[in-house]
């Protein structure tokens, strides 16, 4: 095995997962505060990103586009609670997760009638090139990607652990009912919630948009490799999920390069092995907490 390589394929399997993580934390958020998952977080984060396409084909410089799309998005999330999520919540569970297949097909339909199922190319946010650390290329793509996550996450922490906010989100999130009674909108907090979620999604589906072909259609592997990364790292652990992201994308990208019955072609099988073999072995996840009921 060549060092060098595997360098190389470590270093891309980051830059990968980094997008991957985004998305899990995205459905982790959602789930936290809520107990939902949502299975339109791929394809509302896909709406968002032909937002920030539109912009920049009307003339708006990308890092203009990015947070004005990011602020609609967010708007977007919080609206979508209040109006389609909020009156099924605390209903069945097979009802909310209708509801959210139900959002995951309107949202595709929407983004191919506004803008077609033609494929379209996306700006790429980050100089082409690479960054050269001895025989290892390092592009500048996957740098910023990186560094977006991290900035990111570095954000959450901040939110979540040093502001009143985040304090009652992490209170709704743990006891919902004895939020509301210390005199917390858990209403407004799930709205909060939900929009902090599509932020998250939309900033991940923006910065995988250049790797991939802008289409209607192009989240729907990307949110089987956040799956597995929320599964591997826990669907109530934020730091977990992030883990879980970067080990998913190391896992897939150097499957695809060194197990030759797997090749580049059935990549999208290592997820899927994933997510089976943590629900058997542990289904709470690395870093998630398992369910204690009393009798």
């Amino acid at each position: 095995m060549n060092v060098t390589g595997l360098l190389q394929q470590i270093i891309d399997g980051l830059s990968s997962g980094a997008v991957y993580a985004g998305m899990a934390l995205a459905l982790v958020l959602i789930y936290r505060f809520t107990g939902i998952v949502n299975f339109a977080q791929g394809e509302m984060a896909m709406f968002s990103t032909y937002i920030a396409w539109q912009l920049v084909q009307w003339g708006m410089p990308f890092w203009v586009a990015l947070p004005v799309t990011l602020a609609v998005s967010f708007t977007g999330g919080m609206l979508i609670e209040r109006l389609v999520v909020r009156p099924f919540e605390g209903g069945p569970e097979l009802t909310v997760v209708i509801v959210t297949v139900g959002m995951f097909i309107f949202v595709n339909a929407a983004a191919g009638l506004i803008w077609t199922f033609l494929v379209k190319d996306f700006p790429a946010p980050f100089p082409g090139g690479a960054l050269r650390l001895g025989d290892v290329g390092v592009a500048y793509s996957a740098v910023g990607v990186l560094a977006v996550t991290g900035a990111v996450m570095g954000l959450l922490y901040l939110l979540f652990l040093h502001t009143k906010l985040g304090l009652a989100m992490r209170a709704v999130a743990s006891d919902p009912g004895s939020a509301r009674l210390v005199g917390i909108r858990v209403g407004t907090v799930l709205a909060l919630g939900w929009g902090l979620a599509a932020a998250v999604g939309a900033l991940s589906g923006i910065l995988i948009a250049p790797h991939l072909f802008l289409e209607p259609n192009m989240m729907g592997g990307v949110l089987i490799y956040a799956f597995a990364a929320a599964t591997l790292g826990g669907f109530d652990s934020p730091g977990g999920a992030v883990l879980g992201g970067l080990l998913v994308g190391l896992a897939e990208t150097l499957a695809g390069a060194y197990i030759d019955v797997i090749g580049s072609d059935l990549k999208v099988g290592v997820p899927l092995a994933i997510i089976f073999g943590v629900l058997l072995l542990r289904p709470q996840g690395l870093f998630g907490r398992a369910a204690v009921e009393r009798v």
